[in-house]
Order: C-alpha cells, then structure tokens, then sequence
C-alpha cells in the first residue's frame, strides 16, 4: 500500500473519530438533553435536527465516509478496514481530551489489543 493511501485511511479515521466527538457534544447539549427527557418522540427528533454540533458532526462523518470510498476504490478492504480499529484509540483520547471521559483499565486494554491487531494486519 503506497503512502497516498496510508494518508487517506488515517484521515477517514481520523475525520470518524472527530465526528463521533462532535455528535457527542451535540447529543449533549441542554436543547437536546431536554428535549430527550420525555423520551423519544418528535421534540426530540427536532431538538436533534437544531442543533448545530449534531449537524457539523453529520457533515464530518459524510467526509470520512467520502474519504474512506476514495480508499476502498484503490486498496483490499481486507486490508483497509483493520485501520479502522485505530478510531476507537483516537476517540478514546479526544472523549476524554474533550468530554472527560477518563479511560479504565479496561477499556485501555481492549484499546491496545485492538492496536496489536492493526500492527499485525498492517504487515500482512
């Protein structure tokens, strides 16, 4: 696999990762955590259509998956895919980067096993 599609997988994981944040925030905020407190139903479904970090973090996943379409034109899925494990480290790091979110044992070890994994495919 050349670098141009190295390049390319990384910033699809990377630009999943980054939308995954964002639509956590939005998820979040006050409007939608309200709106969500009577369950589901259409408040809810509008306080989700409103908000701003919802609607920038659909735009960045679209992105990612423009991106990740570019890759799967030039490179085995079965070898592009594995890489995709690398956004659960990314979005590890930026949930708890950004929203706090302090890793566990756990979850840290999961993450690395995943890693081990995209290391060993990578040299396949």
């Amino acid at each position: 696999m050349d670098k141009s599609m190295l390049l390319l997988i990384f910033a699809s994981v990377l630009l999943s990762s980054i939308a995954q944040i964002v639509l956590k925030g939005g998820m979040s905020s006050p409007g939608v955590t309200g709106a969500s407190a009577a369950g589901f139903g259409w408040p809810m479904v509008q306080a989700i259509a409103a908000s701003p970090l919802v609607l920038l973090g659909l735009l960045v996943y679209f992105a990612s998956a423009v991106v990740w379409l570019l890759v799967l034109a030039k490179v085995d899925v079965s070898l592009a895919y594995p890489f995709v494990g690398l956004g659960f480290v990314l979005t590890m790091l930026f949930a708890w980067a950004i929203h706090g979110e302090a890793p566990n044992a756990g979850r840290i070890a999961g993450t690395l096993m995943i890693c081990a994994g995209v290391v060993v495919l990578a040299r396949s």
